[in-house]
């Protein structure tokens, strides 16, 4: 089963319990750039979604966040530029915000990589 909000998620205490650092960042809305990092099957992909759960579930029950998964394996840095694109107008549009989570990241090159720090 997996976790559906940061509360579910069994260890990892001194990142995600209450008063914890990221825990702190989140429930003030100030959600960090961060890489979480771990073999396969550790549960990153399921701590992403939670924390989107748990930003959303500190929004007065408004589902204001929403995630984006893309695969480095199958992306390129013009999906990832479409994907933020998109993020910008739906913040625009309905102020959602996106989490942009990118499975794989180590396989992109260096090129790849460094499109992440263009400005526009």
């Amino acid at each position: 089963m997996r976790p559906r909000t940061l509360d579910d998620v069994v260890g990892q205490d001194h990142l995600l319990a209450p008063k914890s650092l990221l825990r702190s960042a989140i429930d003030c809305g100030r959600l960090p750039s961060i890489l979480l990092w771990g073999p396969p099957g550790t549960g990153k992909t399921s701590i992403a979604r939670a924390i989107v759960n748990t930003c959303s579930a500190s929004e007065a029950g408004e589902n204001t966040y929403r995630f984006v998964s893309l695969s480095a394996v199958t992306s390129g840095v013009k999906d990832v530029r479409e994907a933020v694109d998109e993020a910008r107008r739906m913040k625009k549009k309905s102020n959602k915000r996106t989490i942009l989570f990118i499975d794989e990241v180590h396989r992109f090159n260096k090129a790849q990589q460094d499109s992440f720090f263009a400005g526009d």
